[in-house]
């Protein structure tokens, strides 16, 4: 009972992570940069590709992946196999829980190149959202707040 409980706990927490990575879209700003002046630029788009963004990589996933693992190791055999199960299940469970949370927390991304007015080419990576989508040819801004850049039509 005890151990379902912890495990459940902590997949739980590895889930929060999941919905506390900060969005990555050209629509969403944080509270830092409400209220504060933008540097405006304006261009086309001279092309768009699809690309992944990797996820987040903190202690959490690696750390509940280790509490799990070294949970379940507990509970193979006994004395000293115990011991060694626990330490082989932490390991692997740590490494399992990274992956899980820099795969749970990896957004797909454009990458968005620009011609921007003054002839400069550059190109920026924002999150993919259904709602907007850029093709070559279309009339952007480039924004650029608190050092953070993004592209919106």
């Amino acid at each position: 009972m005890k151990r379902s409980f912890v495990v459940t706990l902590l997949l739980g927490s590895l889930l929060i992570l999941s919905g506390c990575a900060s969005s990555l879209t050209g629509e969403s700003y944080s509270r830092d940069e409400a209220r504060r002046p933008q540097i405006i630029r304006t261009g086309v788009v001279e092309s768009v590709r699809p690309v992944q963004i990797e996820g987040s990589k903190t202690v959490i996933g690696p750390a509940a992946g280790a509490a799990i693992g070294g949970v379940a190791g507990s509970g193979v055999g006994g004395g000293r196999g115990s011991a060694i199960a626990t330490v082989i299940g932490a390991v692997a469970g740590g490494m399992a829980g990274a992956a899980a949370e820099e795969g749970i927390t990896r957004k797909q991304g454009v990458e968005i190149t620009v011609r921007e007015d003054d002839g400069s080419m550059r190109a920026y990576v924002q999150e993919v959202t259904p709602e907007v989508t850029f093709r070559p040819g279309d009339q952007v801004r480039v924004q650029t707040i608190n050092g953070q850049t993004r592209v919106v039509k």
